[in-house]
């Protein structure tokens, strides 16, 4: 058993690596985080001693001080130490070619009196490294966050906590009002726990604040099809930096019915991935059906469709084919997801009271004392005088 207690030092490159990398979550968390080994000691039930000899061995040797011992045994000709400073070499910067790691192996094993390596040996080693960890000890920590962090694979804890809103400009021509070919825009809001699709809007010319509100309008109020439940107020809406989500309208509209609006870092793709696959679904298994598809920036066909008869396209394949049909990450159907055994969602008082919240935009007016003016006109009352 090792000399800390812990469970035997696993035998395989990739249990091996994935120790190491599961180490390295628990030590950065005193590199980077600020945290006395005492206080991680007691939070990540890793006993002290063993988390000072991680520390030391990550201060000699980077990353790859944090890979295990090779148990005697697991391959008889190489010797573990020589496995183990052949997974160093090629774990440190700058990067080297496997010829050179098998040159500097085979002069350190001569030197050691250990048995000598084959060349296809030492590539075998360095090949089966995981991938993340010579990302992390290669290429640093912002690019294995970016790469593998798994934060953004995180799932909301019921529906409605948390909905994600984008818009993406589809692969497809339509014939607009004055029947001229003219590609569409759909804005999707998307619940993050279910991954049904709660709303949505399909348009054209560029978005705004305005198609948003509409996608939105379309999310919260209950629909009047029976298989498309999804309904509701979300606790918190994840949004990129585009105007129309940084908009007044937006932030207004977030503040009366009391949701938090949430922006993905910038230059920080990787929490989009969710509702960025719905768009991908849509676009390689509705729209290639469709006249006017395009392709690799090609159409395939003629436009023929109107504005309304594609929003009827998808409209048909959300509620009938993609909210039936089990998810292939949360492994559940969207809308038995989103039902979760039966919860009652918060819904605005009203459809009216929903429209003046969503499709109009509160101004700031000047006071007077006689009355407020508003395009041409004066509104009295006595209410107003404690606001002059």
């Amino acid at each position: 058993m090792p000399s800390n207690g812990a469970r035997p030092e696993p035998a395989s490159h990739q249990a091996r690596e994935e120790t190491a990398a599961n180490r390295w979550d628990i030590l950065a968390r005193h590199i980077n985080g600020g945290q006395t080994l005492v206080e991680l000691a007691d939070e990540s039930s890793v006993g002290l001693r063993t988390l000072q000899r991680w520390k030391n061995a990550y201060a000699n040797d980077g990353i790859a001080g944090l890979l295990p011992a090779a148990p005697a045994g697991r391959e008889s000709r190489i010797h573990p130490q020589l496995v183990a400073f052949i997974e160093r070499s090629a774990l440190q910067t700058p990067v080297q070619s496997i010829a050179q790691i098998y040159r500097e192996s085979s002069m350190a094993a001569k030197k050691n009196g250990w048995p000598g390596i084959s060349y296809s040996s030492v590539r075998s080693i360095v090949q089966n490294l995981d991938p993340s960890l010579r990302t992390l000890a290669l290429q640093g920590p912002v690019a294995y966050r970016d790469k593998y962090e798994l934060v953004w694979r995180h799932r909301a804890e019921e529906p409605n906590s948390v909905w994600q809103a984008d818009h993406t400009e589809l692969d497809i021509l339509i014939l607009d009002a004055n029947q001229k070919p003219a590609r569409p825009w759909l804005t999707v809001i998307l619940d993050d726990y279910s991954r049904a699709v709660c709303g949505y809007m399909v348009f054209l010319g560029a978005p705004s604040a305005f198609f948003t509100s509409l996608a939105l309008r379309d999310a919260i109020w209950p629909k009047n099809e029976q298989t498309w439940p999804m309904c509701g107020i979300p606790d918190r809406l994840y949004v990129d930096h585009g105007t129309d989500f940084t908009s007044l309208h937006l932030a207004q509209t977030a503040k009366d019915l009391h949701f938090e609006i949430v922006y993905s870092a910038v230059a920080r793709p990787q929490g989009r991935g969710k509702i960025e696959r719905i768009f991908g679904t849509l676009n390689t298994e509705i729209l290639p059906t469709l006249p006017g598809h395009i392709i690799r920036g090609k159409q395939s066909s003629p436009p023929k469709l109107t504005l309304n008869e594609l929003d009827s396209k998808i409209r048909s394949f959300i509620t009938d084919t993609y909210h039936q049909r089990t998810h292939p990450e949360t492994k559940t159907a969207p809308t038995i997801a989103w039902l979760n055994q039966g919860w009652l969602p918060r819904l605005p008082e009203s459809i009216d009271a929903l429209n003046v919240l969503l499709l109009t935009v509160a101004k700031p007016r000047m006071v007077h004392r006689d009355g407020v003016h508003f395009q041409g006109l004066r509104y009295i009352s006595p209410l107003l005088a404690a606001y002059v």
